[in-house]
């Protein structure tokens, strides 16, 4: 299956939630899509309908497709400690994940495509990977023939702080100091639902 590119907002309401960011259609018409919307009579999900769903959500979220974010679960499950939380981790360590966390993009879509695009360096050289996992010291920064893209210099300008990162707005240099705390990361994620999934 090939990455989504189609409307953001379509996949927000089938989910209930703006999981791409802030979003003013979402806010609009916060209701599941589809020609009955709100009057639609949908029965209770059953248990592997409600994880699955939370599964497709996260790889919604962090623009992974289904051999990836498989091949990121078993990684995930052979570290020591919490397996969903470990997902979360690896996750969040992705460059195209720091790239928008730090950022220098709005969106993690937009921040993928900087990273292919060969507009960030990690640790001083061009990476276009952007499942390459970050660790904690590493250096991320915007290509100095980059650094007056107008897309990056309007996300900088609404830059959100995070405690795992250390980002130079005027420099367009950061460094991601730590993995977060699962109390850290924002997004409204049942990791649970994922490890019971694959459990089966």
């Amino acid at each position: 299956m090939a990455r989504y590119t189609g409307p953001s907002t379509k996949i927000a309401r089938k989910f209930g939630e703006p999981i791409f960011g802030s979003d003013k259609y979402f806010e609009k018409r916060n209701y599941p899509p589809g020609m009955h919307g709100l009057a639609a009579k949908r029965k209770k999900a059953k248990e592997y309908a409600t994880q699955l769903k939370e599964k497709q959500k996260v790889k919604y979220m962090y623009g992974v497709l289904e051999r990836q974010f498989h091949n990121t679960y078993d990684k995930a499950s052979r570290m020591s400690g919490q397996k969903g939380e470990n997902l979360l981790f690896l996750l969040e360590s992705r460059l195209d994940n720091i790239v928008y966390r730090m950022g220098i993009a709005p969106t993690r879509a937009a921040a993928r495509q900087l990273v292919s695009h060969h507009h960030i360096t990690l640790n001083g050289n061009v990476c276009s990977i952007p499942s390459t996992q970050v660790k904690a010291g590493d250096t991320v920064a915007v290509r100095e023939r980059s650094k007056s893209l107008e897309v990056i210099q309007n996300s900088v300008a609404s830059v959100t702080k995070y405690s795992w990162i250390d980002f130079d707005t005027k420099t367009l240099t950061g460094k991601y100091l730590n993995v977060p705390t699962r109390e850290e990361i924002p997004e409204n994620i049942n990791e649970q639902l994922i490890v019971d999934l694959y459990s089966k």
